[in-house]
């Protein structure tokens, strides 16, 4: 028998200038979580990285290479039978090592305060984002997460339950963005990721900023570069700040458009 979490629909913000949808693991948090849990207790670095080159060769989905990795560390966790890499001991050891960018917080209240809705836009699991976020993050605990949710068995087996699950992507974050794009006006779209997962999501925000991984797995950076889709890169969202300020204050619409254009140039 398993249990499946519900997935709601996402709120969406009507009458503003400006949106922020970040992807949460390895973006806000400094290293992901679903890549430490495969390193650390699934098929391992070497084999994970391979996947997610195939993903961005466009060689594999997301979706499936994901739940390759999942199922490998439900597999490796297995003893005479009885699994004990559970979904609570992975979510217990997410919590205790991973850590997020000590600048977002300050981020986030920057964005409150210019009356900035900050929504997470995750390709992983909402129990185990939740769970990083009580511990570094409690005064944030009512940000809107739009994520993938969890499906447990009574074995101890447990599976992600994706929000698309009809995508290649699993969850496909286009579909977050579409909605203020369609709008008119639209404000102007800040989306903010760093890998595989934040594929769907590069060609529709106003400005894209991808997060560089000094370890080298720079996945959205490279696919952006073949694919020559605008992007900023950016190592820590005080950084990032810096440059959005520049936007929302100024003083025009013809002035904001100049900027986007010098700071997100075309790729050549």
């Amino acid at each position: 028998m398993s249990q499946e979490s519900p997935l709601s629909e996402p709120v969406i913000y009507y009458g503003k200038k400006f949106i922020v949808l970040s992807d949460w693991d390895g973006t806000i948090t400094t290293q992901d979580s679903n890549d430490f849990v495969t390193d650390t207790f699934g098929m391992g670095h070497s084999d994970r990285v391979a996947l997610n080159e195939r993903v961005r060769d466009g060689e594999d989905n997301f979706r499936d290479a994901f739940r390759k990795m999942i199922q490998s560390v439900v597999e490796n966790g297995k003893q005479e039978g009885k699994v004990t890499h559970t979904f609570e001991f992975c979510k217990t050891a997410v919590a205790n090592n991973i850590k997020v960018d000590d600048t977002f917080k300050r981020f986030h209240e920057f964005c409150e305060t210019n009356d900035i809705p900050v929504v997470v836009v995750s390709s992983g699991m909402e129990p185990i984002i939740r769970a990083v976020l009580n511990k570094h993050l409690a005064s944030l605990d009512g940000i809107q997460i739009i994520s993938n949710e969890v499906k447990t068995y009574d074995d101890g087996s447990w599976d992600i339950q994706y929000r698309h699950p009809e995508s290649g992507f699993g969850h496909d974050k286009s579909k977050a963005i579409a909605p203020y794009r369609n709008m008119v006006p639209a404000p102007i779209v800040f989306f903010f990721g760093d890998g595989v997962s934040d594929l769907s999501a590069a060609r529709g925000a106003t400005c894209l900023f991808v997060k560089y991984k000094p370890n080298g797995e720079n996945a959205l950076m490279e696919y952006c570069i073949m694919n020559k889709i605008k992007h900023r890169l950016f190592q820590s969202f005080e950084e990032a700040q810096g440059v959005m300020k520049l936007i929302i204050f100024a003083e025009t619409e013809e002035e904001q458009q100049n900027i986007i254009a010098r700071e997100w140039p075309e790729v050549v």
